[in-house]
């Protein structure tokens, strides 16, 4: 860990994210100065602490107190890091409650094997915060020499979370700043120029590079990088990993709702959250009608009065890729095994036909459950490779659009493509992604 160009980074842009209208004022020397921390602790002062805690320090720690003797606001939530002299053993702190306070994240694992509580064994390295406290483990030691750091706030709803070292906790830290000030700056500038080159990789047919640098680019607020990693996301099958209210409620609001992709492909989908989302309810639209909020709600007005009209149709995209998809699902839904509906959860018990397309519903003894079901995954196997085929059609709606998620929006269509199946449409180069390039 380079320290001195990070933490000089970090204090500009904490300075110019400051609002004195918000914020506690800076101190007079950090305006001075530009400078968070103070003056560099001397090897003297290094080896007088260790002495006093009676073991070395780890590596990345030394390194920061050699830069610094201390640090004002790591973050929004910690005000003031420890230097030489006020690093201590947790438990002989007026922190040392933490560690009874949170002795049920030490309880018997599994195998009822006690473990020890990380807390009371570790040496603190926050001086002052919002109900939380920094720690790091000497008993968790890589190869490095580094002892594993954690977060812990009384307000997360969560245990302590463990990083690897001093200097992960310290960029977490950092990262976490991003994303709730966004100052504007060097780092801002390069995660915005890394979340366009993971779109057009995406774009290109990669999947895992672009998932880890959005991961990363989210990590430090970049509304684009969570709705670009949420579109891969969704077509892996992973409807947790972020998640629509993450992308709708908590996302740029007016920028998203300006965007065509909102009313084309995530509004359909928040319709269909309660089949989707492992909560079996539309939480975002519900949420969204709870708070009167805009600028998204003449949007969803709209797409409701469509969802009334006896002729409304699911849209899939640009013409081309519409048309083909269409096909697929007409095709599909007239089929007899998909007009039929369930009168018993038993696997066994039969269907009854309830009406086809143009006649008047007629009730009589059908299938078994299984033999529909069966019948209704060949049908879908069947269709895969057309669909796949399809693909050669789609276009994005913008240069936020990455993937045709609006598909599992359909039923039969999110039945069809499974994680494997996501994964293989995201490996295709699509959206003639070389004209994206050259814009």
């Amino acid at each position: 860990m380079d320290w001195q160009p990070f933490l000089k980074r970090w204090s500009e842009e904490w300075i110019v994210a400051h609002r004195p209208e918000r914020d506690w004022p800076l101190d007079d020397d950090v305006i001075r100065d530009g400078w968070l921390g103070f003056t560099p602790a001397s090897e003297d002062e290094i080896a007088a602490a260790e002495a006093r805690l009676g073991r070395p320090l780890p590596p990345s720690l030394r390194g920061f107190l050699l830069v610094t003797n201390g640090w004002r606001d790591a973050g929004n939530f910690i005000y003031h890091l420890a230097g030489t002299e006020d690093l201590d053993w947790i438990r002989d702190t007026k922190d040392a409650n933490w560690a009874d306070a949170y002795a049920w994240a030490y309880e018997d694992d599994r195998d009822n094997e006690p473990r020890e509580n990380v807390i009371a064994r570790s040496l603190r390295i926050s001086l002052a915060g919002d109900a939380a406290v920094l720690f790091l483990d000497p008993y968790d030691v890589d190869e490095h020499g580094e002892w594993a750091g954690y977060w812990l706030s009384s307000w997360s709803g969560q245990g302590p979370e463990r990083h690897g070292s001093f200097a992960e906790l310290m960029c977490r830290l950092y990262a976490s700043f991003h994303a709730l000030r966004k100052p504007p700056g060097e780092t801002r500038d390069h995660w915005d120029a890394r979340v366009e080159q993971a779109r057009l990789a995406a774009l290109a047919g990669d999947v895992d590079g672009p998932l880890s640098t959005l991961a990363t680019a989210d990590e430090y607020g970049r509304d684009r990088a969570k709705l670009l990693r949420f579109q891969l996301q969704a077509m892996l099958g992973n409807w947790y990993g972020v998640s629509l209210p993450q992308v709708v409620i908590y996302g740029d609001r007016p920028a998203l709702a300006r965007d065509p992709l909102f009313a084309a492909e995530l509004l359909p989908l928040l319709f269909a959250e309660d089949r989707l989302s492992h909560t079996r309810e539309r939480f975002t639209l519900m949420h969204l009608a709870r708070t009167n909020s805009e600028p998204y709600q003449p949007l969803i007005a709209d797409y409701q009065a469509r969802l009334a009209q006896p002729d409304f149709r699911l849209s899939y995209g640009n013409p081309e890729f519409d048309t083909a998809v269409r096909r697929i699902v007409d095709r599909l839904t007239a089929h007899p095994a998909f007009q039929v509906r369930d009168v018993a959860d038993d696997p066994a018990a039969p269907f009854v036909t309830i009406a086809y397309v143009g006649s008047h519903p007629r009730p009589e003894p059908g299938p078994t459950r299984r033999q529909i079901q069966e019948a209704r995954q060949r049908l879908i196997d069947e269709a895969w490779p057309e669909l796949l085929a399809a693909m050669r059609f789609w276009r994005p709606v913008s240069e936020n659009h990455i993937a045709p998620v609006v598909l599992f929006a359909d039923p039969v269509l999110a039945k069809m493509i499974t994680p494997e199946r996501g994964r293989e449409i995201l490996a295709m180069p699509r959206g003639h992604h070389e004209h994206f390039a050259a814009r």
